[in-house]
């Protein structure tokens, strides 16, 4: 009895050890790398982990968003917009888009609480591109199709990247920690049983529609948020990079990370943004690289990459069992 209790007590701290390492080796990786280019590209990471994270816990509600990137973008230009033409600190300005965004999150999902499915799909992906047009129609306001400069930097211009990589790690370690909260939390849970049947959940006097707004206005939040803080961090921003495009590869880092796991979404940021990285002479057949990539996960890792470790375990259990079973006849 004793030795299955240690056993379990060893599995539940196996995890957040696993975790606590991941962190410990992030943050010794600007004392190894001397890039300037490459912290940039980490930093970049970081800020699409919480966008990718986000998006996933909208998901848990059993909506699918296909303007998550365009929420990114009004937390990236309400901030630009604040720190340029009304002179507030980015300090200010980042935290206040972050909450006008999940505001707006909740406003659009009011009407729209209700749709499911490919319906809901469809709807945000209008959205998306109303914001985009409204970015390009913003004229000098939002820079158009030239884009927003001049914005206020997070921290002095002399500073070097190293900085930023701390302070972009310690945002996506935050907010990681706060979605994984939210989600195995009670509401988290309720999300999850409306996600998987709205008609029980609704007969047992759960306000399905309700939660799906609330999930909504996190994950809002949170990638308004992070919308804002790269828009001080790059100080330039424009409405291709909150474009349907970049929706797309959000629910590609999710997918292929696996959307059945909490991980998944960091492990998919990583993968498809680092990986290219080594590969850079390959760049030009990226496209079908990734496509080969989501292709190959689809079909033979359904959980995604997350899903790998615990696929491998079950079939390590199987193997081991059709040889008992040998060996018993």
């Amino acid at each position: 009895m004793s030795e299955s209790l240690s056993i379990r007590e060893g599995k539940k701290l196996a995890k957040p050890a696993v975790y606590a390492g991941l962190v410990i080796i992030l943050s010794l990786l600007p004392l190894v790398i001397g890039s300037g280019y490459m912290l940039h590209i980490l930093i970049l990471t970081f800020i699409y982990v919480i966008a990718a994270v986000s998006l996933r816990t909208i998901t848990i509600s059993g909506q699918f968003p296909l303007a998550h990137a365009a929420f990114m973008g009004i937390g990236a230009y309400l901030s630009g917009m604040a720190s340029k033409w009304l002179g507030w600190s980015p300090w200010l300005t980042i935290p206040l888009a972050g909450l006008i965004t999940a505001g707006a999150g909740m406003l659009i999902g009011y009407p729209f609480a209700r749709l499911r499915a490919l319906y809901y799909a469809m709807v945000s992906l209008f959205f998306g591109i109303g914001v985009t047009q409204a970015i390009y129609a913003g004229g000098v306001w939002t820079g158009g199709y030239g884009g927003l400069i001049g914005i206020m930097p997070l921290l002095p211009p002399t500073v070097s990247k190293v900085p930023y990589y701390y302070l972009f790690l310690g945002l996506a370690i935050v907010s990681a920690i706060a979605l994984y909260r939210f989600e195995f939390c009670r509401i988290g849970t309720t999300l999850k049983a409306v996600a998987q049947s709205y008609l029980v959940a609704s007969s047992v006097g759960i306000n399905e529609g309700w939660y799906r707004i609330l999930a909504m206005g996190v994950g809002c939040f949170f990638v308004g948020l992070a919308g804002a803080a790269y828009a001080h961090y790059n100080l330039v921003i424009s409405g291709t990079s909150f474009n349907f495009m970049a929706t797309l590869w959000l629910v590609m880092y999710v997918l292929i990370g696996g959307i059945g796991h909490f991980a998944g979404p960091i492990i998919g940021t990583f993968i498809l943004i680092l990986i290219p990285e080594f590969f850079r002479d390959l760049k030009t057949y990226s496209p079908f690289i990734y496509a080969g990539t989501l292709i190959i996960v689809v079909y033979l890792m359904p959980q995604g990459l997350a899903g790998l470790p615990q696929m491998v375990r079950s079939r390590f259990t199987e193997h081991r069992k059709d040889k008992r079973t040998v060996h018993a006849a």
